[in-house]
Formats: C-alpha cells, sequence, structure tokens
C-alpha cells in the first residue's frame, strides 16, 4: 500500500520546511501556509518518496517536499496522473528539476537528483491530509493503477 510519511509546508520561501501531523490541502492552491502554494500554478505541491531519499542518504524534508510517501514510485508518475489520498486529488503537472538549492544542502546533490527530485502537482479537490493516509494512482481517464 502507497501512504503518507511525512507533511512540510515552507512557512517563508527559503526558510526550514515544517512538519505537520495534519495539512489542509486547498483546492487549486497547495498546503494552506506554505510559502510555495500559489492558486493556478502548476507547482502546488511536491511529492518525493521515502525510497528515494534513503537511498540517497537524505532525511524527509531537506530536498523541500510537502509529502513525503512510502510504497509508491513517485518518480514513474505520469503527467496527468492523478493521485486519490483521503478526500484530496492531485493532478500529476510537472517533473521537478532539481535547483541550485540542492548545493547548498551537499554539493553535486543538483547533479544526483536529476530525475529523482519528484513530482509536482496540482490540487484539484482539496481536504485534509495525515500521515499514514493511503494514496490511490488513477490514470488521466479515471483508471486505478
Amino acid at each position: 500500500m502507497a501512504e503518507i510519511v511525512h507533511l512540510f509546508r515552507a512557512p517563508k520561501r527559503r526558510a526550514a520546511m515544517e512538519q505537520l501531523a495534519t495539512a489542509n490541502v486547498r483546492e487549486n492552491a497547495g498546503i494552506e501556509g506554505c510559502a510555495h502554494a500559489r492558486p493556478n500554478g502548476t507547482r502546488q505541491v511536491l511529492l518525493v518518496d521515502q525510497e528515494t531519499l534513503d537511498a540517497m542518504g537524505l532525511t524527509p524534508g531537506i530536498i523541500r517536499e510537502n509529502i513525503t510517501t512510502r510504497g509508491l514510485e513517485v518518480n514513474a508518475l505520469k503527467i496527468g496522473e492523478r493521485l486519490q489520498i483521503s478526500e484530496v486529488e492531485l493532478e500529476v503537472s510537472a517533473v521537478c528539476e532539481p535547483c541550485e538549492l540542492m548545493e547548498e544542502l551537499r554539493p553535486g546533490l543538483m547533479a544526483e537528483l536529476a530525475g529523482r527530485r519528484g513530482m509536482l502537482c496540482r490540487v484539484l479537490r482539496g481536504g485534509l491530509l495525515k500521515q499514514g493516509d493511503e494514496i490511490v494512482v488513477a490514470g488521466a481517464a479515471g483508471n486505478t493503477r
């Protein structure tokens, strides 16, 4: 079963991420209180899987993801796929390309994370998320996998 293991938000741009037990996700915006939540944008929520973080020796939240998953190969998700998590529905909108901030964490990390930084999503339906919530992947036409 794919699930949420951590939730985070950035209280301010470039500020340390805050870990949350629950997160209110706003439709067409992102996580409430997150400096990166933007109405009408493609970069509303960032997902990264725990397995990638473990393989790279990184702690959850350090690469600024909003949702850390387990049991879901986030980097294999396709643009347009939808994720159902509790009452929240997300649509995969873009690959998250590593930026220069990654170099501040560890020299060479930007290159190491190429193709592995996670996927950005738009919020199609908002609601409350919590650690342990199951993640169900559905195709763009509503087919689950």
